[in-house]
């Protein structure tokens, strides 16, 4: 309820997610290319909008808050996830303008060919949160804020490399004149992965190898209407009820007992929760380690 700063991060984040967890409040998404106090919201279609007194700053081990409820609320739960932007760690925000024209491409910082983008138009409340997915090939994409299932569009049926990634003429892409920002995630090795497993229907459900233990992981079922399932290893019950939050609405987080076990190089899931585990469905995931530090043998330095 009054100003603080969150440390501890380990790093100054460009990247900053927050949800109240214990009640019905929109998910807030800021990053310093956009700037503090610039927040979109996962959950909304809505354009970024300047709130005063939500996060106010980013520092050398975290970031600071005004008094605004939803990001520090005197009392209220919340997570925050945070990324930086570097090259070591597969992750880079690209804002661009759009120009209307089909097979555009536009320029990232990875040095490596993204495997997951998220594209957002800012400037405008009518565009959808626009996921591409390597799994899923280059003419289908995801909306972040809705349940939908996959569908055909947006990337003009070409690949991204390690230097652009392509958009159609499209105005949730591309859109003359309109203003964007996408973040862009590659591998590394021990420390993220983009991956896809087919469901079974078992509560002896499916173990996806990643070759590091996830602190963060979200679930998409991508054939169906399924939310975008959050996990993290930083909550309550981590790995007895391992709390989660929707990334495509404003509920307060639930109680996940018994359907999915954060391991030391993946994850297992245990129950046939439909969002994660449906007998014909077909998922997506983008999940990370504590770190992208790795040894030689591609081992997380920071392993725990």
């Amino acid at each position: 309820g009054s100003t603080q700063t969150i440390s501890s991060v380990g790093f100054q984040p460009d990247w900053t997610w927050i949800k109240h967890r214990d009640g019905a409040t929109a998910h807030m998404i800021f990053d310093s290319v956009r700037g503090a106090l610039y927040r979109l919201q996962s959950n909304s279609s809505n354009p970024h909008t300047s709130a005063a007194n939500t996060l106010t700053s980013w520092n050398s081990d975290g970031f600071a808050l005004g008094t605004e409820n939803d990001t520090n609320g005197n009392t209220r739960l919340f997570a925050s996830w945070n990324w930086k932007e570097t090259a070591d760690a597969g992750f880079d925000i690209v804002s661009y303008t759009g120009n209307g024209t089909a097979g555009r491409t536009v320029a990232h910082s990875l040095s490596a060919v993204p495997k997951m983008i998220i594209v957002k138009r800012y400037n405008d409340g009518t565009a959808s949160w626009m996921i591409y997915h390597h799994t899923l090939g280059n003419n289908i994409y995801l909306s972040l804020d809705t349940t939908a299932a996959s569908d055909t569009g947006h990337w003009d049926s070409t690949s991204p490399t390690s230097s652009v990634f392509s958009v159609s003429g499209d105005q949730r892409v591309n859109n003359n004149g309109a203003s964007y920002i996408a973040y862009c995630f590659a591998e590394k090795q021990g420390y993220s992965k983009f991956g896809a497993y087919p469901g079974n229907g078992n509560a002896n459900g499916p173990f996806i190898f990643l070759g590091f233990r996830p602190a963060f992981l979200m679930i998409k079922g991508y054939a169906g209407t399924d939310n975008w399932i959050m996990y993290d290893n930083k909550r309550s019950g981590y790995n007895s009820e391992n709390e989660y939050l929707d990334a495509n609405n404003n509920d307060a987080e639930s109680d996940g007992t018994g359907k999915i076990d954060f391991l030391s190089n993946g994850f297992k899931i245990k129950s046939t929760f439909s969002s994660n585990n449906y007998s014909t469905g077909e998922y997506i995931y983008m999940a990370f380690a504590e770190q992208p530090f790795v040894t030689s043998t591609g081992v997380p330095a920071t392993a725990r």
